[in-house]
């Protein structure tokens, strides 16, 4: 839009990707976001020192706060976002269901209030009925939200939350409402301009969440029929007409899986998942913002909204899957994206990726995971889902842990593609953790084929080294044994013309030719290529004797031996790994809130030992056994890394 732009960055951020992207940058503070992000005064005189018109608050921060537009325009700057009585009575989410109520949208039951203390919201939750869903009045992003099952639930859930939305927004008033059972999260993107004039732009599903953070979005929403979309729409419009809504915004409902709906909340802002709602109506919702902002009116009418094919989001955060999806942190090694591509008439599928890092970046403990949203656009939701799933497998993160190992098996599982989904899919499905795919059927055949390439090529090239004694009556082994953990598949590898063909051998016979080609090369973090014309792309890294792959949601080590070295290998006894059950260490990298016992003292298990913050979330460290407490290592205010011990039982 030839829009010159200033970005704001703390310590932390110095070396960010956007203050590297802007045209001009202003320091504002130490790394704690209560210290710079969230304080109006110092981006007031960002803007006056650099003289910057306009503000677009980005997702969170002050992108909710009325105090800030109000700020802004006594200082002649505007506000990319709603005017201030919009955002005051949408904002806050206890004004924005008393709002929705005179507005006549459906709401769910609860108390529409700010709960005094602990003693409060248990009288309050008993009222209700269990379960409630405890939340922060100023939150947003899963901060400040825990859901209560029983009043013991309720007093450490109402501190937790409080704390949170203190430490996230600067403001610790919560309320609670009834949590709907088996619910699935979908809301409905607005736009309204400074002239009247509101619409919808259909809706989006975010049922896939963990910790009521969303994780993969759609949209349209599998749930929805026509009929229902547009009760849904209009309810949001009516809710943004009658509180003046002038910007994009998002109403947000709690459907039950019968199609009744209910009113949650409403975001005055930009939703991180917009790239989903673009990508089904042709909107550039940020450009709308602007131009919104500068006073234009809006030129699309209900009637020109149109729902175009599918579009699926993947939110790759930075956080281990494997230990609870404990936040991780540190400098990214690697980091390679998919190729983006705009959908055309020869293939109709849109690759986006929307993302704040780059390679040798630092991914720090005091924000959000958040590393990038994976974006696939097709003409149905089944060939958006085939397409994420081949995207996330080219998405390549090393140096920290991530959740693309989850994202991948998710793309694969019966239930997803099926649209069968609620909120609590993650708890249902995965209830003891997540655990990888495992290598079997297609996946295993497919990983073991290119295990066997690889060691061929790199066995061709060693054959290329200068000084070799020249070997012209050698005959060079061609059969390949991969161990795949618990299983081995067998092969017969041989060059051909047009690439490496392979045979699988079952039951000591040859099955039939298959052709691999692809130009990979050792090095490369991604194989991509083809077999038998099917696209195929894996992500390997090297190990001892083999790779470990991840490939549609498969994580495995690929072993690959001559038949003579697979003997060997198979009487190879395996070493475990040691771990002391006396020690209680750090599960992710983070800031010690508190240590809640003392050096002597009897725990029994299940109770709190330590709380660590990592990005905005606070982590109660609990005793998974009875015991006395022999040492204690860490303090409050220390800075622990992922596995520190701090503290050991008798």
């Amino acid at each position: 839009m030839g829009i010159e732009t200033v970005a704001v960055y703390s310590d932390a951020d110095k070396d960010a990707l956007h203050v590297e992207m802007a045209d001009t940058a202003v320091h504002i503070g130490p790394p704690p976001a209560s210290e710079s992000y969230l304080v109006i005064e110092k981006i007031l005189q960002a803007c006056i020192q650099t003289g910057a018109e306009a503000v677009h608050p980005g997702y969170g921060f002050l992108s909710e706060r009325e105090a800030f537009p109000v700020a802004l325009e006594q200082a002649g700057i505007v506000f990319i976002g709603p005017n201030p009585k919009a955002m005051a009575a949408m904002g806050d989410k206890i004004e924005s269901k008393k709002a929705a109520a005179q507005a006549n949208v459906s709401t769910v039951p609860g108390h529409i209030g700010v709960i005094e203390d602990d003693k409060h919201a248990v009288r309050i939750a008993e009222e209700i009925g269990f379960p409630v869903m405890i939340k922060a009045s100023a939150g947003g992003g899963g901060k400040g939200m825990r859901i209560a099952y029983e009043k013991a639930e309720v007093l450490e859930g109402f501190h937790r939350a409080r704390s949170e939305a203190k430490s996230s927004f600067g403001d610790d008033r919560v309320f609670i409402e009834k949590f709907i059972v088996d619910p699935r999260h979908v809301e409905i993107q607005v736009l309204g301009d400074k002239h009247g004039n509101i619409i919808y732009l259909n809706e989006r599903e975010c049922s896939i969440q963990r910790r009521n953070q969303k994780v993969v979005e759609e949209a349209p929403s599998p749930l929805l029929d026509e009929a229902t979309r547009k009760k849904m729409g209009e309810q949001a419009v009516a809710l943004a007409k009658a509180v003046g809504y002038d910007s994009a915004g998002t109403v947000e409902f709690v459907a039950g899986q019968d199609r009744s709906f209910y009113f949650l909340e409403m975001n005055t802002r930009l939703q991180v998942e917009h790239p989903v709602t673009e990508l089904i109506t042709g909107l550039d919702l940020v450009e709308w913002m602007i131009r919104i902002a500068a006073g234009e009116k809006l030129t699309v009418k209900q009637s020109d909204v149109k729902l175009n094919g599918w579009s699926v989001e993947s939110r790759v955060y930075a956080e281990d899957p494997y230990r609870n999806y404990l936040p991780s942190i540190g400098r990214l090694v690697r980091y390679r994206t998919p190729v983006e591509r705009a959908g055309d008439e020869v293939d109709p599928v849109t690759v986006r990726v929307d993302t704040g890092v780059y390679e040798g970046g630092e991914i720090s403990l005091y924000y959000d995971p958040l590393i990038a949203k994976l974006v696939t656009h097709a003409p149905t939701r089944t060939a958006a889902i085939d397409a994420q799933a081949r995207a996330l497998d080219c998405f390549c993160v090393e140096g920290i842990r991530h959740n693309v190992p989850f994202l991948a098996a998710l793309m694969q599982h019966p239930r997803w593609i099926e649209g069968k989904l609620s909120t609590r899919f993650m708890a249902e499905e995965w209830p003891d953790g997540f655990h990888a795919l495992a290598a079997e059927g297609e996946p295993a055949k497919v990983i073991a084929a290119i295990a066997a390439v690889i060691d061929f090529q790199l066995a061709e090239r060693r054959r290329l080294i200068s000084g070799q004694m020249p070997t012209p009556h050698v005959t060079y082994e061609r059969r390949r044994i991969v161990s795949l953990g618990q299983m081995e598949v067998e092969l017969e590898v041989e060059r051909e013309m047009n690439g490496i063909s392979v045979h699988f051998i079952e039951d000591g016979k040859r099955g039939p030719k298959r052709y691999t080609e692809s130009g990979w090369k050792p090095g490369e973090p991604v194989w991509q290529g083809a077999i038998d014309d099917d696209p195929i792309a894996v992500q390997l890294r090297p190990i001892p004797n083999g790779y470990e792959f991840a490939y549609h949601g498969v994580d495995v080590k690929a072993f690959v031996y001559m038949p003579w070295e697979a003997t060997a290998a198979r009487i190879m006894p395996a070493k475990p790994e040691a771990r002391s059950a006396k020690q209680v260490l750090c599960p992710m990298p983070g800031l010690v809130l508190s240590i809640d016992v003392e050096q002597g003292q009897e725990v029994k298990s299940g109770e709190t030992l330590a709380i660590v913050e990592a990005m905005k979330m606070e982590n109660v460290i609990r005793a998974e056994r009875d015991g006395v407490i022999a040492r204690i290592l860490a303090k409050k205010g220390d800075s622990l890394a992922v596995d520190a011990l701090i503290m050991e039982f008798a």
